[in-house]
């Protein structure tokens, strides 16, 4: 959904992955790629869609 939305994934630490869109909005998840993202982290990820979308 991120990348969709026109963020890049920044890579990151450990099991954190760093997404950052050309505006300047940036989202942290944790979770190893392929895991199921945690109800707060899809809240997040929505919130931060719909702020560059505005």
């Amino acid at each position: 959904m991120l990348e969709k939305s026109g963020f890049t994934n920044r890579g990151g630490k450990g099991s954190h992955r760093n997404f950052l869109h050309p505006s300047g909005v940036k989202v942290t998840i944790s979770g190893k790629l392929g895991n199921d993202a945690l109800k707060y982290q899809e809240k997040e990820v929505k919130s931060k869609i719909s702020e560059v979308k505005k």
